[in-house]
């Protein structure tokens, strides 16, 4: 029996399916994403959806989706769906009776006598995607009709019908290619039979994203189909369809699907499932490996990029390469020692005082993989030494060390650590001021380039730095520590010390070089656990406090409203459970297993074999935001990783 298993008898339950959500991806930044169902609920679902290189990478839905359709007795059973305004049509759920996942998306239908067999496959390193289609039973001669829905836009954005797009073709070794657009890349769709495609283009309007609906977005869509596929089909035979950005050898795709599903990786566990996700948010392209910030939306975040890397490449057979080439990627860009937050050359920002930060957490878990200080002051030396000496000398957006020898940060409209929600310019958590997790980074970004400076005879960096640790922590037990209370302030500005009760402290704790001692780590473990600990994550706002909000929906100011003022997120649980371990040793083992395990009922849920980017504050934390989340997946992967290394 598979380990994903789905409520069958559910399956034509669209409340049930619609909120179950597939993903693949190509590892190059592509992806295919949808519904059980492969009736799409967002924008962003389409099953062909890419980097295009002609418009700087931006990704692109181009093939939205495909409808089948069973013909017999010159009767015709579609077997998609789509929503229309107040309908859905066709209503080709009504046929499915199998949903499986492993090793890859499979959908099985019966129509009458009739029972066929959907397995999708998205191939590894190329922008294509395999349709291999069963015919498993039928008693009379059967027709299977394949109709494509075109997009061709950027995945953000929605098509709007037009006279621009052209809705030609050419024939193709049995299929047909398609741009509707100058620029654009050709689409090229392709089976591995002979059949015919009918010529018949046509603007089907309206097709309605009821996620976007929801969170205020705008939700309808036309989609351009050029015709269709026609081809017979006998009991026990297998036809496979392709849409690709290069023409494909049809006699070449059986092989090639053959190849491409054997090499799916084992689901058959929570553990195998959280690695399957893992791998799926590493991209390599040209010269580049990136790590996605989430899917479907996301793209890659500098600070997401450092916090996660660690639990996707090392927490679980180890990937040192992807680890090495991530950090070699984003060290190729650091600027005036910041790194950029999103986007790439000239659309980077660069707001986010934590990234850097960040940055030498990834190396210091990289560092105790290979265990070679050489190496590591080689490859990233003088990298570590230039963001330390920005942040000491001062940089963009008043970062800069004051005399205290704290880092403060923030100016007005600017939210520069991860709490970032900003509304009409105002950034609901602004934090302006010494942040209480970005001054225990920088405090542990000195320890561990004094450490490599050490190992490697840099006696020049350790004049100049050593003294400043015990600085470091002076001040910062002084500014931050409030002993009424018995927890760290959050930030502390002009106005004094900010006691709003949020997770951001717990930085402090789980760190390799940390500025507090055990009883001040004890009393952070403490609060955190009794107002912020939930079964999916911390709180990111006590619900004592009179701006929580503890359900995340609505449209985006609402959203925005909640981000992080109450909303749960995953990333931080890992911090909690290694400060516990610091703290406990292995006597924390078996609560650790408990909050792992709390996340495997999520394997089907919402983003089906991954974890969501965030969920409500309040019982019984529903998922939300993102359904497959970067440092989600990278930090329960992690907490496996702590369970295993203090267990003895």
């Amino acid at each position: 029996m598979s380990y994903l298993t789905f409520n069958k008898e559910k399956l034509v339950n669209l409340e049930y399916s619609l909120s179950r959500e597939i993903l693949s991806t190509n590892r190059a930044g592509g992806y295919m994403n949808t519904t059980i169902l492969c009736c799409n609920t967002r924008k962003y679902h389409g099953l062909l959806v890419c980097p295009v290189e002609q418009f700087d990478g931006e990704i692109f839905v181009l093939l939205s989706s495909l409808d089948e359709t069973i013909i017999q007795h010159d009767q015709s059973f579609n077997l998609g769906i789509h929503r229309f305004p107040g309908v859905y049509e066709p209503r080709g759920h009504k046929y499915i009776i199998d949903f499986e996942y492993e090793p890859t998306p499979a959908i099985t239908y019966r129509v009458g006598g009739v029972i066929l067999k959907k397995e999708l496959v998205m191939t590894h390193d190329s922008d294509q995607i395999f349709i291999r289609y069963t015919l498993i039973d039928a008693h009379s001669p059967t027709t299977l009709r394949l109709r494509p829905f075109l997009a061709f836009r950027n995945r953000h954005q929605l098509s709007k019908a037009n006279w621009f797009a052209d809705a030609s073709y050419v024939e193709i070794d049995k299929g047909i290619s398609s741009k509707l657009y100058d620029k654009f890349p050709t689409l090229h769709m392709q089976l591995n039979k002979n059949n015919t495609f009918i010529s018949n283009p046509d603007w089907y309007y309206n097709f309605e994203y009821l996620e976007e609906k929801e969170r205020g977005y705008d939700y309808t869509e036309d989609l351009l189909t050029p015709g269709y596929f026609e081809l017979p089909m006998k009991k026990g035979e297998s036809v496979i369809f392709s849409a690709s950005l290069k023409e494909e050898k049809s006699s070449q795709l059986t092989r090639n699907f053959n190849k491409e599903l054997n090499s799916r990786p084992p689901k058959n566990n929570f553990l195998n499932c959280l690695k399957n996700s893992a791998n799926q948010f590493i991209t390599h392209r040209g010269k580049d490996t990136e790590i996605i910030a989430g899917y479907p939306w996301f793209g890659r975040w500098g600070r997401d990029t450092f916090i996660a890397l660690p639990g996707l490449t090392l927490s679980s057979e180890p990937d040192l390469k992807s680890c090495k080439d991530v950090l070699d990627t984003m060290s190729r860009e650091i600027n005036n020692g910041l790194f950029p937050n999103i986007g790439k050359n000239h659309n980077a920002a660069y707001n986010s005082v934590d990234a850097p930060m960040w940055y030498f957490w990834a190396i210091q878990k990289y560092a105790e993989a290979i265990n070679d200080p050489e190496t590591i002051w080689k490859s990233y030396g003088k990298k570590m030494k230039t963001v330390l000496e920005t942040f000491r000398s001062g940089n963009l957006h008043n970062i800069q060390m004051h005399e205290n020898k704290l880092i403060w940060a923030g100016e007005k409209g600017k939210a520069l650590t991860w709490m970032d929600a900003v509304i009409n310019g105002n950034p609901v958590t602004p934090r302006t001021g010494y942040a209480v997790e970005i001054n225990a980074l920088w405090y542990n970004a000195v320890q561990f380039t004094l450490e490599l400076a050490r190992k490697n005879n840099d006696h020049k960096f350790i004049r100049e730095w050593e003294n400043l640790p015990s600085l470091i922590e002076d001040s910062f037990i002084k500014t931050f520590w409030n002993d009424e209370v018995k927890y760290l302030a959050d930030y502390v500005d002009e106005k004094g010390q900010n006691l709003d009760i949020r997770p951001n402290q717990i930085i402090a704790v789980s760190l390799p070089y940390s500025p507090i001692n055990d009883e001040i780590k004890s009393d952070v473990i403490t609060i955190i656990r009794k107002k912020l600990l939930t079964p999916k994550g911390l709180r990111t706002l006590s619900p004592n406090h009179p701006d929580y909000k503890g359900i995340y929906k609505g449209d985006q100011t609402e959203r925005d409203l909640a981000y992080h003022q109450g909303t749960v997120w995953v990333w931080q649980l890992s911090h909690y459970v290694e400060a516990n371990f610091k703290l406990s040793g292995k006597s924390f083992g078996k609560e650790a297993k408990q909050i792992a395990a709390h996340f495997e009922e999520d394997m089907t849920n919402y983003g089906i074999c991954s974890i969501s980017e965030v969920y409500d504050g309040n019982p019984p934390h529903h998922p939300g935001g993102s359904p497959s989340q970067a440092w989600s997946v990278s930090e329960i992967l992690r907490i496996f990783y702590l369970i295993d290394k203090y267990k003895t």
